[in-house]
């Protein structure tokens, strides 16, 4: 059973908070099932939605949980729309990408009418020939998505959910610490060169993308992330140190965590 635990310092940004739950699985099926509802509610008030996938053992279980959800075929899924938050920049085919990885969800979608129009991944090594390329493109797709929706001076469209994983030195998305994507403060998408997890080269979204989206849900699992969720829960430290610290939604910001996770706060 899943518990709110409000930490010393509370999280930042609109209706931040946090949620506990006993274990990894649990977690994902949890996310799961809140972005059923989240995604309804989007369509039910713009007609659409939008979402930002992500990679990561958590992420990767949460999209497989959704896939088997009873409830999965609550969503008009030929109306939603898919991005990414990172990508590694390799081949199309490669199972590091994360999209590929998707591929759990997306191929039960393709069932329930997903409009693959509507999906966007990120530019390959077999596409572009550099990172800056590939980012230059998603930033493009982005803008253009954004022209047609309500307020076409964003650079990027209406995101209704952002999710995001985070590694033990805190970082999210291809945002690492100390390291020139978290210090990027132009555009919406930026090219990730020695990446201190490989592969080296990524392109990610940068702060200016991330923190338009109404809803930012962090989905952390392990012991090894509880010191930096300790430190990045509160907001407080600088993102350029602490990545996962500079991120939050205009709407709501959601820390879901497993027990271990959570810990140290």
């Amino acid at each position: 059973m899943s518990a709110d635990r409000t930490p010393v310092s509370p999280p930042r940004g609109p209706g931040a908070r946090v949620v506990v739950h006993p274990d990894a699985a649990t977690l994902a099926a949890a996310a799961a099932a809140r972005l059923v509802v989240a995604l309804q509610d989007a369509q039910a008030e713009r007609g659409e939605a939008t979402l930002v996938l992500t990679g990561g053992s958590v992420g990767i279980e949460t999209l497989k949980a959704l896939a088997g959800s009873p409830a999965l075929a609550a969503v008009d899924w030929s109306r939603v729309n898919l991005w990414w938050g990172d990508e590694r920049f390799v081949e199309a085919s490669s199972g590091d990408r994360n999209a590929v990885q998707a591929e759990v969800l997306l191929s039960v979608l393709d069932r329930l009418g997903l409009d693959r129009g509507r999906v966007h991944p990120m530019g390959s090594s077999d596409a572009f020939a550099t990172p800056e390329e590939a980012a230059a493109d998603y930033a493009r797709q982005l803008a253009a998505e954004a022209a047609e929706g309500a307020d076409p001076a964003l650079p990027v469209p209406v995101i209704d959910v952002l999710l995001l994983g985070m590694g033990p030195d805190s970082h999210i998305a291809s945002l690492f610490p100390d390291h020139a994507g978290a210090r990027v403060r132009e555009g919406s998408v930026t090219a990730i060169h020695g990446s201190p997890k490989p592969p080296p080269l990524r392109v990610s979204l940068t702060f200016g993308a991330i923190n338009t989206a109404r809803q930012v849900w962090f989905l952390v699992a392990g012991q090894d992330k509880a010191p930096a969720v300790a430190v990045a829960v509160t907001g407080e430290a600088p993102r350029e140190r602490v990545p996962a610290a500079g991120a939050s939604g205009t709407r709501a910001t959601l820390w879901m965590l497993d027990a271990a996770a959570a810990s140290l706060i």
